[in-house]
């Protein structure tokens, strides 16, 4: 132990761990939150892609069948046909 103290090595791997740990820009504990933020970035990507996949695919099946299309319409924007009457109940 005493050979330790002496050693100037020991001495310039401690002051490196403390910059490294306390005043650097590229601390750790940065270095954690953006690894963290990194990973939740690549998983709303991955969210969204799929979304953009599944919207994609609805809107190729809405291009194409009309009976689909008056479906979606009148669930998702309350349309209506000439002379017809919507009732609009909510839950509560």
């Amino acid at each position: 132990m005493q050979h330790l103290l002496r050693n100037k090595y020991f001495y310039t791997l401690i002051f490196f761990l403390v910059w490294m740990l306390f005043f650097d820009q590229n601390r750790f504990a940065n270095q954690y939150k953006l690894q963290k933020n990194l990973s939740n970035l690549e998983a709303q990507k991955k969210y969204y892609l799929t979304e953009i996949e599944q919207q994609t695919l609805i809107s190729k099946a809405l291009e194409r069948d009309t009976v689909l299309m008056e479906k979606f319409a009148r669930e998702k924007y309350l349309m209506k046909r000439d002379k017809e009457v919507i009732y609009v109940i909510v839950k509560e």
